[in-house]
């Protein structure tokens, strides 16, 4: 048997083929070639692995067993319905964040035609229908199907994860639709319980048995093993095995991994994130133990406008002989986010910090104060991070900054009210090979192995 094991990942830009020494628990080679999914995918793949045998002797074989994910063609886009917005449409959004997916629309309690209409126009991959707790209302997720029901060929494949006592009506309203529809148990069964882990192997399984050929990622099974889940599954997954371990393998405990990209700002916390001060209540929603959120707005190619625009709210002074946040957009945008320069590299490096910032403010938890008859009151919504020691750093522009320490410590809390329970001592990590898709794989065959090579590989900063 081999000792090279082969992992790729079909990005939206680029084809990125990574090779460990199993043996040797090293990494052999990491390569990359843009990818051409609007093509043909095999030109990209074929470009990236020719790149690897220059590098490192790999058969056949080894390709042939190379196992991949994927967010090229947009990645896995959903829909989430289902009744309240802060709890069960809320709870398939968690799911469909979990299970690797970008959520491009969500809706709650009973839909209309205008958004039957826009549900068509985005033209989700998945839709997620919820609604109800087991047993209990039935009338908003049957009006949502019937809605369902109704669109059109843009809305084929659904998976319904809401009130169980439903299914019988449910099956007869899709029933000659031809629609794809599936079922699992109920994501939030009963008030204020998440049971997330059904919903988001459905989903998986469904990206990769519809959606992938849907793409034309499938293209690929006669080259290698099969693309297995989406890219920011694996990059959860990772996170997941890192902080966990083994009974053989030490994990890193409850961490946070920010990954910054050209299109989004990735944050990913395993941790409980329950109360750490006494007289803390936990309110809302309960939050799942590995979470992941997605800002779309917030990443350093496509959303330099908004980033230079929360710059300019926040009084941020950029350094040099810049007048106005105007030119530093315009300049970045013109070089493709890649800076020219001292100047250049400084505002790429604080609009990239900014992003950091701003993602972990949204993912992380509150602490409100309130008054009641009974007296003060402390209410947390969302996750305490503040214990949290270990902070991961992952995506081009952190591993390829100037100053990737500058960068990621915005992630920490620092001049910010102490309401935002953001860590406030970690420590912080890159993954400087750009490599932790390719552990999130390797962990589903070798937990060990993939904690092991990872640590090798941190770069402390």
């Amino acid at each position: 048997m081999s000792r090279v094991r082969i992992f790729i990942d079909f990005g939206s830009t680029f084809t990125k083929v990574v090779a460990f020494d199993l043996e040797k628990e090293e990494l052999a080679a990491r390569v990359q070639a843009p990818t051409t999914v609007d093509t043909d995918i095999m030109t990209g793949l074929n470009d990236a692995l020719l790149k690897l045998r220059e590098t490192v002797d790999v058969t056949d074989d080894d390709i042939k067993n190379a196992v991949a994910c994927s967010s090229a063609a947009g990645g896995l886009r959903m829909a989430c319905i289902g009744l309240v917005p802060e709890y069960t449409t809320e709870a398939g959004r968690l799911a469909a964040l979990g299970a690797g997916a970008k959520v491009v629309g969500t809706y709650s309690y009973e839909m209309s035609r205008s958004e039957q209409r826009e549900l068509e126009e985005l033209a989700p991959d998945i839709v997620l229908l919820t609604g109800g707790t087991d047993g209990g209302n039935k009338r908003n997720i049957l009006h949502n199907a019937e809605v369902l029901a109704r669109t059109g060929p843009e809305v084929r494949n659904i998976i319904i994860a809401g009130n169980k006592s439903a299914h019988d009506e449910l099956h007869e309203i899709f029933d000659d639709t031809g629609k794809n529809v599936v079922y699992t148990k109920n994501v939030m069964p009963e008030f204020g319980r998440l049971e997330i882990d059904p919903v988001n192997e459905m989903i998986r399984g469904m990206f990769i048995s519809r959606i992938t050929e849907a793409k034309g990622i499938t293209r690929v099974r006669n080259t290698i093993g099969a693309v297995v889940m989406p890219t920011p599954s694996a990059v959860l997954e990772a996170a997941r095995t890192l902080a966990d371990g083994t009974y053989k393998e030490p994990g890193l405990g409850e961490l946070l991994l920010v990954d910054v990209g050209g299109a989004t700002t990735d944050v990913h916390s395993v941790a409980a994130g329950t109360p750490h001060q006494g007289g803390v209540a936990m309110v809302g929603l309960p939050e799942p133990y590995a979470k992941r959120t997605v800002e779309g707005d917030l990443g350093m190619f496509h959303n330099l406008d908004t980033l230079v625009d929360i710059a300019k709210q926040e009084g941020v002074e950029f350094e040099g002989e810049v007048t106005d946040y105007g030119e530093v957009m315009a300049g970045l945008k013109k070089l493709l986010s890649i800076p020219s320069g001292d100047e250049q590299t400084h505002h790429q490096m604080m609009l990239a910090r900014l992003a950091v910032k701003t993602a972990v403010n949204r993912h992380v938890g509150r602490i409100e104060h309130q008054y009641t008859r009974n007296g003060e009151v402390w209410l947390q919504h969302g996750k305490d991070l503040t214990e949290i020691k270990t902070v991961i750093g992952a995506g081009g522009p952190l591993a390829f900054s100037a100053d990737p320490r500058y960068v990621l410590e915005g992630a920490a809390r620092l001049n910010e009210s102490a309401a935002v329970l953001k860590p406030e001592k970690p420590q912080f990590w890159l993954d400087s090979r750009y490599i932790l898709f390719a552990i999130g794989l390797l962990s589903l065959e070798d937990k060990d192995k993939a904690i092991r090579i990872f640590k090798k590989y941190m770069q402390k900063l």
